[in-house]
């Protein structure tokens, strides 16, 4: 093999390539991981000095690392396949992610009544995370297949149940369109919700941003979300899955917003209210790292809130700086989608990254408690080994589409459509 450099200045080793696509990306997706070690290595501690475990601070620092190495060799390896290539596996990932995900349920680790882990040696696997991914690639390639007609085109035919039985129209729209479309979403979410019901709204909110970038009809976006919103309640009634914790974290949060807090015993304040206090007792510059006071009073300060955690050690400026970089990978995203020519590589980027940034969203929204406690993490930059190589593997096909986009090299397939902007 031969190792040469072209104009763009990307370095490949034969047909493989180095660093090729969007060079601002690269940059971002490197200072996140190198905060993601620093976060990790300080907040660990906690759990290094835990009676429940003998593991120190530097064993999780030294886990961290490895699954920072395999989320770049991830990252590299998919920024090398071309479009193609995820429009013909798109089925086959997702029908795998939907049976790893349901595995748990079955046979794997249970924490906090969540069955949500698969073990594999010294490492646990979180499916759904795998999933999540899945659902954007599969839905970005039957958006992009109906783009001829989707101005037109009925997703849900009617709110009568029972025409759906007995109009030859309206089984032709759910058999070649609902199914297709809304399916893989709906089964999506129903496989993630009994465990992780933050996850499964993440995945509604992408995927309905995701029909309405791909000119699915407002009407229809309404028929789906009031059907959502129907769904939602059943399941809340009759208790589904984690329904039960997620309306118990909703009251704790209007109790927060609605009650005075200033008679509560100091052991009995939420871990929201907690994570409010490492932010004020940060304040602009931080106390420096390694100089966290509340880490030990959070439950998950390497997870949950890593972004409190990060504030009262590094202060609101660096806090600040790290929200501008998921900002930017949604700018880079809208750069990337811009110069796609064909629907479905444009409806592939943003779906990944609405899916990275509308989960930092989440996790900062909980940490400053505008929003109930979710249990998502800091893409890159929380603990969670899973979290890291699939949030790669999203930004690995982003770059991917960035780097053809240079090359022009897209070729679409035949049943995509020329993307179509309003």
């Amino acid at each position: 093999m031969s190792q040469e450099t072209n104009n763009n200045g990307v370095f490949s080793w034969g047909r493989f390539r180095f660093f090729a696509g969007d060079k601002v990306l690269w940059v971002i997706l490197a200072v996140l991981a190198v905060i993601s070690v620093l976060v990790v290595y300080s907040s660990s501690a906690k759990m290094g000095y835990s009676a429940a475990t003998s593991a120190t601070a530097t064993d999780f620092l030294r886990k961290q690392l490895i699954f920072a190495g395999i989320s770049l060799v991830c990252l590299l390896a998919v920024h090398n396949i071309n479009c193609r290539g995820y429009w013909r596996w798109a089925w086959v990932f997702y029908w795998v992610c939907i049976a790893l995900t349901i595995y748990p349920y079955l046979r794997g680790l249970t924490t906090n009544n969540a069955a949500r882990w698969i073990q594999i040696g010294p490492f646990q696997f979180q499916p759904s995370e795998a999933l999540k991914v899945a659902t954007v690639l599969l839905l970005s390639r039957q958006l992009a297949s109906r783009q001829a007609v989707i101005a037109k085109l009925k997703l849900i035919p009617s709110l009568n149940p029972v025409k759906w039985l007995r109009d030859k129209t309206c089984r032709k729209v759910i058999t070649e369109h609902t199914v297709y479309v809304l399916g893989p979403v709906v089964l999506a979410c129903m496989v993630i919700l009994p465990a992780h019901t933050s996850s499964a709204l993440l995945v509604f909110l992408v995927s309905l941003i995701m029909m309405y970038i791909g000119r699915v009809r407002k009407r229809e976006l309404m028929k789906i979300l009031f059907f959502a919103l129907l769904a939602w309640g059943a399941m809340s009634m009759f208790q589904f899955g984690r329904s039960d914790v997620a309306g118990g974290r909703f009251s704790t949060w209007i109790q927060t917003w609605t009650e005075s807090r200033m008679d509560v015993r100091a052991q009995d304040l939420t871990d929201t209210e907690r994570s409010m206090i490492a932010m004020h007792e940060g304040g602009l510059f931080g106390k420096g790292a390694g100089h966290s006071a509340v880490r030990v009073e959070l439950t998950h300060p390497e997870c949950d809130y890593t972004f409190a955690f990060f504030v009262e050690e590094y202060g609101l400026f660096m806090a600040l700086i790290v929200m501008s970089f998921y900002m930017w990978i949604t700018v880079r995203g809208i750069v990337i989608f811009t110069r796609c020519e064909t629907a479905f590589p444009g409806l592939l980027v943003l779906g990944l990254v609405l899916l990275i940034t509308i989960q930092a969203l989440l996790h900062i929204f909980v940490a400053v408690n505008f929003f109930p406690e979710t249990g998502q993490n800091l893409p890159f930059v929380s603990k969670g080994g899973t979290s890291m190589i699939f949030s790669a593997i999203a930004m690995g096909i982003v770059l991917s589409v960035s780097r053809q986009n240079d090359e022009k090299s897209h070729v679409a397939p035949r049943a995509e459509s020329i993307m179509e902007r309003q």
